[in-house]
């Protein structure tokens, strides 16, 4: 039996220093362009040009950037369309994916491990091999260039996800629980409402978040399925970034474009930093249950 290596107190705080170095450098990697476009979309055009990573002075903060891309940029309608189509996504691919991953997971047969394998493999189709069909598909039934439209493909790309983390939340919860809901006489749906649901919250709140992120982001969808939306009834924030982006490139109007860049950004930092510890302990019982 080979005998086990013993790490000496030099190597174990050499180990830490690299890797507290490396954690550090891929921090500052992420945040200090977050930080210069923080700072830069307080300042005019002409001192970006003149000096791109000075420090804007507090005398001549031109807070009127953010004025401009909300109003004029009609960033406020965008706004508008993303916190529908995200919170309805959400709320849709949460209530679905507990319903599915609940029924596949508890109760065993064969045509549902299929199903389960088949709806697993979905995390593995690009996006790009589904636009097409998706939207002919949405032009045939007329929700082409609408928030519905938009709000099914979403749920649809989110449930795979979705079932397949919950299943492992509900597959390894005791089946005791469900005997004695049963046996205080709740039916099928009330056990699964009033006590097995509430156990996996941890599982719940993980897909809500990750679900929000991505389609608060998301870009691909939205511009190929409502970009014909001339009216911008449909349109998310993604989308207007990007039409700001090509307005700044030939106007110069980069202050604005900043602007636009923190508008975006800044709800998911603030639901990121406000539910991060959700987000970790979701993840840390998922891989603990798995």
């Amino acid at each position: 039996m080979t005998p086990r290596r013993r790490t000496t107190p030099g190597g174990r705080i050499f180990s830490r220093s690299v890797a507290f170095a490396a954690l550090a450098g891929y921090s500052a990697w992420l945040v200090l362009p977050m930080l210069w476009v923080a700072y830069s979309s307080l300042k005019g055009d002409d001192a970006i040009f003149r000096d791109a990573f000075a420090l804007p002075s507090l005398g001549s903060l031109h807070t009127e950037n953010y004025t401009r891309a909300w109003n004029g940029a009609h960033f406020g309608e965008y706004f508008l369309n993303s916190v529908l189509v995200t919170g309805t996504s959400v709320a849709l691919i949460v209530a679905l994916g507990s319903t599915a991953a609940y029924a596949l997971s508890r109760f065993s047969h064969p045509v549902g491990r299929i199903l389960f394998g088949v709806i697993v493999a979905g995390l593995t189709i690009p996006a790009q091999l589904a636009v097409i069909p998706l939207f002919f598909e949405l032009r045939s039934l007329g929700l082409l260039n609408s928030r519905t439209g938009l709000i099914l493909v979403y749920t649809a790309n989110g449930l795979p996800f979705a079932i397949f983390i919950l299943a492992g939340f509900f597959r390894l919860l005791p089946r005791s629980l469900y005997e004695a809901a049963v046996v205080d006489g709740c039916g099928e749906f009330a056990a699964f409402w009033r006590v097995l649901l509430p156990l996996a919250t941890p599982g719940l709140v993980t897909v809500a978040i990750f679900q929000f992120i991505g389609v608060w982001k998301e870009y691909f969808y939205a511009f190929m399925l409502v970009s014909g939306d001339l009216q911008g009834t449909a349109r998310t924030v993604p989308l207007g970034l990007a039409n700001l982006s090509i307005a700044a490139e030939y106007r110069s109007e980069y202050g604005m474009l900043f602007a636009g860049i923190i508008l975006v950004t800044l709800p998911i930092l603030i639901v990121y930093v406000a539910l991060q510890r959700q987000i970790v302990r979701g993840i840390a019982a998922g891989a603990l249950k798995g």
